[in-house]
């Protein structure tokens, strides 16, 4: 069992064609999907694709349809594609899946067999075994940039550096909603580099109102923006006062971190900023983009010693937990008020 992610299997796929059986898992439908997709070309011509391409959910399969489907010889092709939706119906012990086992133990080697899983669980080991596991995760760091520049390429769209990251922080990063808007930007595409000022038109969310801008206010001790910003982010879709207290209680954990970090090895500036990002690309925490966000920790570092950094962590989880005990209605005037105790706790240690 050999693993690769949706960028390696391109790569694969561009020295050698596909063969033997794939299992397709991860947290981000739209990898799943242009997953599926890059086996399906690289295995299919055009002109025979429908005579050799079975589509089956293992929901509704009988348990001899899977074998007879991978059995059918290819017509007028070296191979045929059998994908198998829905994996994640065949539970651990059920006998639904034995088929499926007993086939990838003895594949037929005219047969690329795709199994797809629906879920972000942990791939089943009984299929898994015998199959290339195309891990379709979250992405983040340069793995996020390459994948969102091949949908500016393809859409044929360039963006200003501004524009670009703002266009992350509008999204959160969202593959799909990534997708969505490289398709409404390619309307205003031909070549030009567009600006912050139209992605943020077209986004319709203004430069400075993103989830991380908010952030990045209150880390800056930036009341007034913060405030400012602050109702305008809460009517965003997907945006409530927890994801807010959540990015920001992650931001301040790495922040922790990183102080201590430069304190022990006498790191500041850019070599600061490098052990943050290395440490996100390692621990996945929930903060935005990892470059913007490693060069604003390395920026404010100095300004929240750790008994500071102690006390705001303590104000963000009674946040957190207020937020989780309350109606909707009251998200605004919980999280003002963490910007307020946030921002007392600066004036207190100036006094």
């Amino acid at each position: 069992m050999s693993s690769v992610r949706p960028d390696q299997l391109r790569r694969q796929l561009a020295k050698a064609p596909p063969s033997g059986s794939y299992y397709v898992h991860g947290s981000q439908p739209v990898l799943r999907d242009e997953a599926v997709a890059m086996l399906l070309d690289a295995a299919l011509d055009p002109a025979t694709r429908d005579f050799n391409l079975d589509y089956i959910s293992a929901q509704q399969i009988d348990p001899d349809a899977l074998e007879a489907a991978c059995a059918t010889l290819p017509m007028m092709a070296e191979r045929r594609v059998v994908v198998l939706r829905d994996v994640e119906a065949w539970k651990r012990k059920t006998k639904a899946k034995q088929p499926a086992v007993a086939y990838l133990a003895r594949p037929a080697p005219e047969t690329v067999l795709v199994l797809v899983q629906g879920t972000d669980d942990i791939p089943d080991a009984d299929l898994a075994t015998r199959c290339t596991l195309v891990d379709c995760g979250d992405l983040a760091g340069p793995a996020l940039d390459a994948w969102l520049d091949a949908r500016l390429d393809k859409a044929d769209v360039t963006l200003a550096p501004d524009a670009r990251e703002h266009l992350l922080r509008a999204t959160g990063g969202d593959l799909g909603l990534l997708t969505a808007e490289s398709e409404k930007l390619s309307g205003l595409g031909g070549g030009e580099m567009l600006s912050l000022e139209a992605v943020s038109a077209l986004v319709g969310v203004r430069h400075g109102e993103t989830v991380d801008d908010w952030r990045d206010a209150v880390l800056r001790d930036d009341v007034p923006a913060a405030l400012a910003a602050l109702p305008r982010v809460l009517d965003q879709t997907g945006v409530s006062g927890v994801k807010l207290v959540t990015t920001l209680g992650a931001s301040l954990l790495v922040l922790r971190w990183a102080r201590a970090t430069a304190l022990d090895r006498r790191l500041r500036g850019r070599p600061l900023a490098d052990a943050v990002k290395k440490l996100c690309f390692e621990r996945r925490p929930a903060v935005g983009s990892y470059d913007p966000f490693a060069r604003l920790i390395s920026e404010i570092v100095g300004r929240w010693p750790d008994t500071r950094v102690g006390k705001a962590i303590a104000a963000t989880l009674l946040a957190d937990i207020a937020l989780k005990n309350t109606t909707v209605s009251d998200n605004g005037g919980i999280v003002t008020d963490l910007v307020l105790t946030l921002a007392a706790t600066r004036q207190k240690k100036a006094a």
